[in-house]
C-alpha cells in the first residue's frame, strides 16, 4: 500500500496552505507535519520535483499532491523573488536574475496550464488553473510593483502582507474623484518644472523631472494619514532634489517669493546670509476640505545629503514627547532620499540602526526614494554592489516596495500600503520610486556626456502627466478638454505669481517651525556677554543633593553605587567640597524643579565614559534602570538619559532636530572621547554653526567633549579645540573650557535662563573630574553667575608675567608656581573662548599694570588649541605663545615623551 495514501482523503487546499505556512516559519507548524515537510522538501531536493525516478528510486507521493506542492513552491517563490521580474523601469531594461519563475523550475509544465489547483486558495482566489493562478501572480508581484517581504522573519507580519497583496491583486482600484486629484498633483509638478524650465533657462532647481509621481504620493499619504488614522503632524527630511516642486506643491510656498529667490534678489533680513532655495525649509498649518487640520514641516537642510534625516527624526521625537505624550500615531516622519545617497552614505545606515532604540525610535519612518538610477554622472552600477540602493532595509528587516514612477497610480497604492504598515507595526518602510532624471545632476549640466545612450531615450519618453492623462482619457474618466484645461489654469496660476515676484524688492527666509520658538529672541554678541542670573537657593540644592544620595525604599542597589550615593551626601552635607559630577547633578536638578527637561544621550553617558555621572543606577535584583533626579516630588519636568549606539554623526544629528523642535529641554550630546565629535563634523558645520545664519533657526543643543592630555595617546587628547573655534563668527555659538564645577553649574543653567537660545561647545574634564583642587563649595553654586574669565588671587603689584590658559592646563601650572614659589606669575582662565569678553579681559589686564610679558599657554601643539584663535581675536595686548611645537598629531603614542613635553611646556611658562 502506498504509504502516503492518506494524502489522497485530505483536501489538499489544507496541505497546501500548510506547507505555504512551513515555508515562511517551519517552527509555526505542528511537529508531525514539519516533519512530513521535511521529509518531501529532502525528496523533491534529492529525487526530482516532477517524480520521475533517479537512482531506482521514486517519491511515492502521489501526482496530484505532488503538483499542488509545486503551485505551493511556485507561488512562494513569486512572493520572495517576483520583486527581479517586475515592470519597475520605465526607461532601462532591467538586469537578468536566474533562476526565474519559468514553471519549469518548479516541476510544473505547460501540460499542467489548464489543471484546478487548490493551491490558489492561498493567494484567496479559491481552487483556480495553473494559468489563471500565474496571472495572479503577475499581477500581484511583477507588475508595477514589486515588494520585498518575506525575509521579515515575523509570521503575522507577513501573512498581512500577503492578505493587503492578495487584495485586488496588489491593483489600486480608485474612484474618479481620486485619479483625478492624483492627475492634478502630477500637473502641478509637470508644469511647475516646465515653468521653470522656460522662466530660468540653466539655473541649478534640481528639478523632480522624472520622478514628478514623488508630488501625488506625498500628498495623498498626508490626506490618507490624516483622514484615517487622525495623524496631527508630519515631518519631511528630503534633500535637493525635487524640494522647489515640494515647497510650492505641497507646503504651498508662495510661488512669488521662490521666483524672488530665482531672481537672486538680496534678503530683506540684514543680520541673515540666507541660503540657496532649494535649501530652505516651512513649516505649513493646512486645513482640508473635510475639516481636518495637519501641520507639515519641511525640515531645512544643506547639500550634505542624507544628513537632514536624524535631524528629521530628532524633530519628529521631540514632538512625539512634547506635544503628544508619547503618542506616536499623531506624527509622521517620510524621509526622501537619493538613489545614490541612500546607497553610499552611512548615516542612512545610522539612522536606520536608530528606528527601534528606545533613545531615538519614533513609531516608524516612511522612506522614499526618489531613484534616478543615476549620482551625479555615475550609473547605478558603480554606485552600489548591493541589488538595490534601498537594501539598508534588510538591516532592520524593514519591507520595500519598488515602483515605476510612471505608474502614478500604482504609486499611490505604494505609498498608501507603506503608510498602512507604519501605523499598524510603528516601524520603518520604504519606497524606491524608480524613474529617471530628465537633465544633468543640475541644469547646467550635459549628461549626454557620460549616459549618451540613456539620455537620447530619455528625451523622447512621455512626462508621468501625459502617460496618466492618456490613460484616463482612455478610460473615459476625463477628456482631453479637462486635461488641457488643468494645465492651462495652472499655467495661469504660476504666470500671475511671477509678474507679481518682479514688484518685490527682497527675497525673506521664513523661519522653520515659528510657533516653536514664541517667546524667544534672536539677539547678538551684547546679549551673549550679559551675565544671567543662575544662582539657586542653598536649602533646595540640598534637598535635590538629599534625592541624589538616599537608596529609595525598596531598591537594592550595589554596594559600590551605594558608596557613590554617600560620597554625594558627604561632599555635601560634610566637606562642602562638590566634585564635577555632584555639580552638574545639581545643576540638572535644579532645572527639572524650575519646570524645564533634560535630555542627554551618547555613548556611555547614563554612567559617563570616566564614570562620573551615574545618573542611571540598576536595582541589583530587577535590574530596573533608576534616575534619581526623577523621584523628586518638586519637579515640573522630566530627565531623559541614554546611551547611544555606537554612532556620532547620526545621533548628534538627532540630538540637534530634537533641541530644535524642544527649546525648553536641555538637550545634550556628549562624546565618549572628545576626539569622537570628528565623526559628526557634517552636523557641526551645516547645521550646529550656521544654520542661524543660513535659516533663522536657533537651537540650544549642548555639547560635552572631554578634553585634557593625560598620556593617552594621539586618539582621546584633543577635542580639537581649534576646529570649533575656527567655526565661531558673528554670533553663531558659545564655546567654553571650565575649570570649576561651579561654573560649569552655572553654563548649563545660564543656557535655559536665556531667552533666547545658542549651540553651546564645552570641553569637559577627565582627570579634573576626581582633582582635589577641581571643587566647589555649595555657597558658589547658590549664589553668582557663569564666570567668562577667572582671576587670580596672588597679589597684582609683583605680577611681571600675565599667563592667560584654560581647562585643565591651568592646575598644572598652578602646581608648579606653588612649587617654585613663583608670585610674579598670574594665571587667568579663560572659561569662555567665544565669545571672547574683552571688556573684562581688559578689566583685568588693567589690574596688574606691572606687567611686561603677556603669554597664552596651551598644552595642546601650536597649530592646535587655542592660541591661533586668541592671536586673532585678543588685540588687547601683545600676546606670546608657550605650547608645544608644530605637530601633526596631537600627541605622542609614548607617556614618557608625552610628560617630557608636557613639562617643557610649563617650564616655558615659568621662565625669566
Amino acid at each position: 500500500m502506498d504509504k502516503f495514501s492518506f494524502l489522497n482523503a485530505a483536501h489538499t487546499a489544507f496541505f497546501a496552505d500548510l506547507y505555504d505556512q512551513y515555508l515562511q516559519n517551519p517552527d509555526a507548524v505542528e511537529p508531525s507535519w514539519r516533519a512530513f515537510f521535511q521529509g518531501y522538501d529532502f525528496g523533491s531536493e534529492n529525487y526530482g520535483l516532477d517524480g520521475e525516478i533517479i537512482e531506482g528510486v521514486s517519491t511515492q507521493i502521489p501526482e496530484h499532491v505532488q503538483k499542488e506542492f509545486n503551485v505551493v513552491r511556485l507561488i512562494d517563490g513569486y512572493r520572495m523573488r517576483g520583486h527581479l521580474f517586475t515592470k519597475t523601469n520605465p526607461v532601462r531594461e532591467r538586469r537578468s536574475y536566474t533562476p526565474t519563475l519559468d514553471i519549469a523550475n518548479f516541476g510544473l509544465s505547460d501540460s499542467d496550464l489548464d489543471t484546478i489547483f487548490n493551491a490558489g486558495e492561498v493567494l484567496g482566489v479559491g481552487a483556480k488553473s495553473l494559468r489563471d493562478i500565474i496571472s495572479h501572480l503577475e499581477r500581484i508581484y511583477c507588475s508595477s510593483i514589486g515588494v520585498e517581504y518575506m525575509y521579515l522573519r515575523n509570521p503575522e507580519v507577513i501573512s498581512w502582507w500577503q492578505t493587503q497583496l492578495n487584495e485586488n491583486d496588489n491593483q489600486p482600484n480608485y474612484s474618479s474623484e481620486t485619479k483625478k486629484y492624483i492627475l492634478s498633483k502630477l500637473n502641478q509638478a509637470v508644469t511647475f518644472e516646465n515653468f521653470l524650465q522656460t522662466k530660468y533657462v540653466g539655473q541649478k532647481r534640481f528639478s523632480l523631472e522624472g520622478g514628478e509621481s514623488l508630488i501625488p504620493a506625498i500628498s495623498n499619504v498626508l490626506f490618507y494619514a490624516v483622514e484615517k488614522y487622525g495623524v496631527k503632524e508630519c515631518v519631511l527630511g528630503m534633500a535637493h532634489r525635487g524640494r522647489l516642486s515640494t515647497l510650492v506643491n505641497i507646503f504651498r510656498k508662495p510661488m512669488k517669493e521662490l521666483f524672488s529667490e530665482f531672481d537672486g534678489k538680496d534678503f530683506e533680513d540684514e543680520n541673515i546670509d540666507g541660503d540657496v532655495k532649494y535649501h530652505l525649509g516651512l513649516t505649513l498649518d493646512k486645513t482640508y476640505q473635510n475639516g481636518k487640520n495637519i501641520k507639515m514641516n519641511l525640515v531645512p537642510n544643506p547639500s550634505h545629503l542624507e544628513t537632514v534625516a536624524p535631524v528629521a527624526e530628532g524633530i519628529t521625537r521631540a514632538k512625539i514627547d512634547s506635544d503628544y505624550a508619547g503618542d506616536d500615531s499623531k506624527i509622521i516622519p517620510i524621509v526622501v532620499h537619493g538613489d545614490s545617497a541612500i546607497a553610499g552614505q552611512g548615516v542612512a545606515y545610522e539612522v536606520a540602526q536608530m528606528s527601534q532604540l528606545n533613545g531615538y525610535k519614533t513609531g516608524g519612518t516612511i522612506h522614499i526614494v526618489v531613484n534616478n538610477q543615476i549620482g551625479f554622472t555615475t550609473n547605478y552600477l558603480d554606485a552600489r554592489s548591493s541589488t538595490y540602493c534601498t537594501d539598508v532595509a534588510k538591516v532592520t528587516l524593514s519591507p520595500v516596495l519598488h515602483v515605476n514612477s510612471d505608474d502614478a497610480e500604482a504609486v499611490v497604492h505604494a505609498v498608501e500600503l507603506a503608510l498602512e504598515y507604519r501605523m499598524r507595526y510603528k516601524k520603518d518602510v520604504y519606497i524606491d520610486l524608480l524613474g529617471y532624471r530628465k537633465y544633468g545632476h543640475n541644469e547646467g549640466d550635459e549628461p549626454r556626456f557620460t549616459q549618451p545612450k540613456l539620455y537620447k531615450y530619455i528625451s523622447k519618453h512621455k512626462n508621468p502627466f501625459k502617460i496618466y492623462s492618456d490613460k484616463l482619457i482612455a478610460e473615459g474618466t476625463i477628456d482631453k478638454g479637462y486635461s488641457n484645461q488643468i494645465v492651462t489654469e495652472f499655467k495661469e496660476t504660476l504666470e500671475t505669481a511671477y509678474t507679481e515676484s518682479k514688484e518685490e524688492e527682497s527675497s525673506k527666509v521664513r523661519e522653520f517651525m515659528e510657533d516653536r520658538w514664541k517667546g524667544f529672541e534672536r539677539k547678538g554678541i551684547e546679549a551673549m556677554l550679559y551675565s544671567e542670573d543662575t544662582s539657586y537657593p542653598k536649602d533646595k540644592l540640598e534637598h535635590i543633593s538629599k534625592i541624589v544620595s538616599t537608596v529609595p525604599d525598596g531598591v537594592k542597589f550595589l554596594r559600590k553605587a551605594e558608596r557613590i550615593l554617600a560620597g554625594r551626601a558627604k561632599m555635601v552635607f560634610e566637606t562642602d567640597t562638590l566634585d564635577w559630577g555632584m555639580a552638574e547633578t545639581l545643576a540638572y536638578g535644579s532645572l527639572l524643579e524650575e519646570g524645564f527637561n533634560v535630555r542627554i544621550s551618547g555613548q556611555d553617558v547614563e554612567r559617563g565614559t570616566f564614570s562620573h555621572r551615574h545618573a542611571i543606577l540598576r536595582d541589583e535584583i530587577s535590574e530596573e534602570r533608576i534616575n534619581l533626579l526623577n523621584t523628586n516630588p518638586e519637579n515640573t519636568g522630566h530627565m531623559d538619559i541614554y546611551n547611544s549606539f555606537l554612532s556620532e554623526y547620526g545621533v548628534l544629528g538627532f540630538d540637534y532636530g530634537y533641541a530644535m523642535a524642544n527649546p525648553n529641554t536641555l538637550t545634550i550630546w556628549e562624546a565618549q572621547f572628545g576626539d569622537f565629535s570628528n565623526g559628526a563634523q557634517i552636523i557641526f558645520d551645516q547645521y550646529l554653526s550656521a544654520a542661524e545664519d543660513k535659516w533663522k533657526s536657533q537651537n540650544g543643543i549642548v555639547v560635552l567633549l572631554p578634553h585634557g592630555y593625560e598620556g593617552q595617546g594621539s586618539e582621546h587628547s584633543s577635542a580639537r579645540m581649534e576646529r570649533y573655534l575656527q567655526l565661531c563668527g558673528n554670533d553663531n555659538m558659545i564655546v567654553a573650557d571650565c575649570t570649576t564645577p561651579a561654573n560649569f553649574f552655572h553654563l548649563l543653567r545660564r543656557q535655559m535662563k536665556r531667552n533666547y537660545r545658542k549651540p553651546l561647545i564645552v570641553f569637559t574634564p577627565k582627570s579634573l573630574l576626581r582633582h582635589p583642587k577641581a571643587v566647589s563649595s555649595m555657597s558658589e553654586l547658590a549664589s553668582g553667575t557663569f564666570q567668562e574669565i577667572i582671576e587670580d588671587s596672588i597679589a597684582p603689584e609683583h605680577v611681571k608675567k600675565l599667563v592667560f590658559c584654560t581647562g585643565k592646563f591651568y592646575y598644572e601650572l598652578l602646581e608648579e608656581r606653588e612649587a617654585s614659589n613663583r608670585n610674579d606669575v598670574a594665571l587667568i582662565r579663560i572659561e569662555q573662548l567665544f565669545p571672547l569678553h574683552e571688556t573684562k579681559l581688559q578689566a583685568v589686564i588693567d589690574k596688574y599694570a606691572n606687567a611686561e610679558k603677556y603669554i597664552w599657554a596651551q598644552e595642546e601643539p601650536r597649530n592646535m588649541g587655542a592660541w591661533s584663535y586668541m592671536l586673532q581675536r585678543m588685540n588687547l595686548v601683545k600676546l606670546e605663545v608657550c605650547s608645544r611645537d608644530y605637530n601633526s598629531v596631537p600627541a605622542p603614542g609614548s607617556s614618557t615623551r608625552d610628560k617630557r613635553r608636557q613639562r617643557r611646556v610649563i617650564e616655558n611658562v615659568f621662565e625669566y
